[in-house]
């Protein structure tokens, strides 16, 4: 995911993305696995694309020709390829996704509204 979320999905059919990659250097016996999700922000994120092997490798080429975050997680991979295309991902899921969303947004620079008044709070306490 890095410098735009937006790049990805606009490629792979939606607003913004995130991309799960497992690499086969990881374990030589494991296929490339990708996955990218789309999260409009008024609903789950939904799986836009998935893949292995060339699959992979092209949502992972796409991902990068558009500046997107790369985020490796064999596990998540593993799990998102599990879920169909269109489809939200779980509930167990939405704790690990929201974070990865967050930390993509703060690397673009994007932080929440109250961000500012937090941080002033946090610093005045210690």
């Amino acid at each position: 995911m890095m410098s735009s979320t937006d790049d990805l999905e606009d490629k792979l059919h939606g607003n913004s993305g995130h991309n799960s990659s497992s690499n086969s250097y990881n374990n030589p016996h494991r296929p490339t696995q990708a996955a990218a999700l789309r999260y409009d922000g008024k609903s789950a994120p939904q799986i836009t694309a998935k893949g292995e092997d060339l699959v992979a490798e092209e949502i992972i080429a796409i991902a990068k020709e558009a500046g997107i975050y790369i985020h490796q997680d064999a596990n998540l991979s593993n799990f998102l390829q599990k879920l169909e295309i269109g489809e939200e991902i779980p509930k167990e899921l939405y704790l690990l996704i929201a974070e990865l969303i967050a930390f993509v947004y703060m690397l673009d620079g994007k932080f929440p509204e109250r961000w500012d008044n937090m941080h002033k709070r946090i610093m005045q306490e210690v």
